[in-house]
């Protein structure tokens, strides 16, 4: 990424690309002060430099009935031959798992499991995740609400 020469306008089509991905190009050119075409030049450039990657509908899980968002902790039995790897691929499938990560401090991974209620999550956590040999111990972080949850990544977009 360091080669890559973004200059003012690219970060301004960024940054409001991230508020409203679903900006018409004549809106979006209108806000970064260029032409359309231009404008629709350097979106594609973007997408093609891979700095966008995709875009998304963000929705609202309590609409639509995830009232249930976790986090769990997940430390892994390393005595278990490729026990990384075989985690990953066992949790491929299991969409209560929105988002995993490997981590450093206390634990080796950092998932976020996202259920109907706490009765789902109970199912999620006894029936899948413990039949993973992978896993040697879970902690869950229960969320009780959101405070923030910014779509928005902290760049600096006014950057000469």
């Amino acid at each position: 990424m360091s080669d890559m020469k973004l200059d003012q306008i690219d970060l301004k089509i960024l940054r409001i690309l991230q508020e409203n991905c679903k900006i018409t190009n004549l809106d979006l050119s209108k806000k970064v002060g260029l032409s359309p075409a231009p404008t629709l030049e350097r979106v594609k450039k973007l997408e093609n430099m891979n700095v966008v990657s995709s875009y998304h509908a963000v929705v609202n899980p309590m609409a639509i009935g995830l009232s249930v968002k976790t986090f769990v902790l997940v430390s892994l039995a390393w005595d278990k031959k490729n026990a990384l790897d075989s985690f990953i691929a066992k949790i491929q499938d299991v969409d209560a798992i929105t988002e995993c990560y490997v981590i450093t401090g206390e634990a080796d991974v950092l998932m976020k499991v996202v259920c109907r209620d706490i009765s789902h999550y109970e199912e999620v956590l006894f029936k899948t995740l413990s039949k993973i040999d992978e896993i040697e111990r879970m902690k869950t972080l229960m969320t009780l609400s959101t405070v923030k949850d910014s779509r928005v990544l902290p760049y600096d977009y006014e950057e000469d």
